[in-house]
């Protein structure tokens, strides 16, 4: 995969909508989202967020250039807009709406001729917390993950008080992978058979969403809860993206950014293995968790009298001296 063309949410989308794929003008559009402080880490915290189209009828070394981004609105803070942000989204996906079903009339200059063109937004893209502002799904809690929703197996930590995903990820292996059966290394006593989930696209996600009642946007929509959160579902809104006419035959509707991915996941991993202090992961607390949950016995903590040692794990790397 090259481009974004080749992919089968773009393939997909097509065959749905032939009659907007006959015609090579028609703009495919990703919308990106993010927050940033516009005054700096050192003043008072303050959430600006700028919305970005970005045309991918161009060539992939095109498409991230500055001048092919259109900041299309930016909105202000004070501090994370959060449910609300539909209210600043509208205008926008009124736009989108026309340029759907209305056209526009444009004028090609390399054929010296006006046509109707037609536009479609692909796509969001953005980092986890944006995920939830743009999706409706809230990426907190033990049903954090978008895609497995209420059928993940994420558990809360006994001494961390967090939800983990450790050991969620095996019922996605062959069903006669080994490390089904390995109730050793992994969680303890645990043999997975259950089968891969499914994942809900398009229409069916839009059914399930369509049950859900419109969040009444003002000052207490932040309070505003569907019986059943977090325990039979994450949803804390019906996104304003279902306004889209085409928006339910999308099979990717939101993405999350590399770059985010790529440094946080790089951090944790890289502070860890090289165990730095205050950053590392495998800090008293996980290794008190692990006691509980594995069988790693060469890792649990060292009690004596006066002190508690922390064992050097296999993954930490030394210094040579």
């Amino acid at each position: 995969m090259v481009h974004p063309s080749s992919g089968k949410a773009w393939k997909h989308f097509n065959s749905v909508h032939p009659y907007f794929s006959a015609e090579s003008r028609n703009v495919h559009l990703g919308l990106c989202t993010d927050g940033f402080n516009p005054f700096g880490s050192f003043v008072t915290p303050y959430s600006c967020l700028p919305v970005i189209l970005t045309i991918y009828n161009l060539p992939l070394r095109m498409c991230m250039r500055p001048k092919f981004m259109f900041l299309s609105m930016v909105i202000p803070g004070p501090s994370s807009r959060v449910r609300n942000i539909d209210v600043c989204l509208w205008l926008l996906i009124d736009e989108l709406t026309q340029l759907w079903s209305s056209r526009a009339l444009t004028y090609d200059i390399s054929r010296k001729q006006n046509f109707l063109m037609r536009a479609a937004l692909m796509w969001t893209i953005n980092d986890f917390p944006a995920y939830e502002m743009l999706s409706g799904w809230s990426t907190h809690g033990k049903l954090a993950c978008p895609y497995c929703m209420e059928n993940n197996k994420a558990f809360m930590l006994t001494i961390r008080s967090k939800a983990s995903f450790f050991y969620c990820h095996h019922r996605f292996l062959p069903y006669n992978h080994r490390n089904r059966k390995n109730g050793k290394d992994f969680f303890v006593d645990r043999v997975e058979k259950d089968v891969t989930p499914s994942c809900l696209f398009g229409e069916e996600l839009h059914d399930v969403i369509s049950e859900y009642s419109d969040i009444v946007f003002d000052l207490q929509s932040g309070k505003q809860k569907f019986p059943g959160f977090g325990f039979t579902h994450n949803w804390v809104k019906r996104s304003i993206f279902w306004e889209l006419l085409y928006w339910k035959t999308n099979l990717l509707c939101h993405n999350l950014d590399v770059m985010h991915i790529k440094k946080n996941v790089f951090e944790n991993i890289f502070n860890t293995i090289t165990d730095v202090k205050g950053k590392t992961k495998d800090n008293i607390k996980a290794r008190l968790d692990v006691a509980l949950f594995c069988n790693r016995k060469n890792i649990e903590l060292v009690c004596d009298e006066s002190r508690v040692a922390k064992p050097r794990a296999s993954f930490v790397l030394e210094k040579n001296v």
